[in-house]
């Protein structure tokens, strides 16, 4: 079992990596989802995740989480094929926490280089906040 920390690291950089130990078979652990990064203007990132809130129909979707460890699964999930029994099964290896729950405090997290916040030049906004601003409830 892999335990990523996703602290201070892009979402999409992170979420590729992990996708691909999901497909090759491995149980993953995301910890500290809200505190992941989107890069780009947060004002343009918060439009178009609402634009996909509102999309469809209430009633039959497409649903679209507000709460940050929704966000990452649902990005995970769109790095999987999720359309064939291979994605769907690595999806199920899948899980994600706010926060680090006890039982995952004394293990070793991973944290990936390349995509660290550090080496972004340009504006950038957490998942947490987004979650805050798509009208999720803060607890975490």
């Amino acid at each position: 079992m892999k335990v990523y920390d996703f602290e201070g690291m892009v979402l999409g950089r992170i979420a590729s990596r992990v996708a691909k130990d999901l497909l090759k078979g491995e149980n993953v652990v995301v910890v500290n989802a809200e505190k992941a990064v989107i890069s780009g203007d947060p004002q343009s990132i918060i439009k178009r995740y609402v634009e996909r809130l509102h999309k469809g129909d209430p009633k039959k979707g497409p649903f679209y989480p507000k709460t940050p460890d929704g966000i990452v699964k649902r990005t995970i999930r769109g790095m999987l094929p999720w359309h064939k029994p291979r994605g769907r099964d690595a999806f199920k290896r899948l899980k994600v926490f706010v926060g680090v729950p006890k039982e995952f405090e004394g293990k070793e997290r991973i944290k990936l280089e390349d995509a660290n916040v550090d080496k972004l030049r340009c504006k950038y906004i957490t998942v947490g906040d987004l979650a805050v601003a798509l009208g999720a409830k803060k607890r975490w």
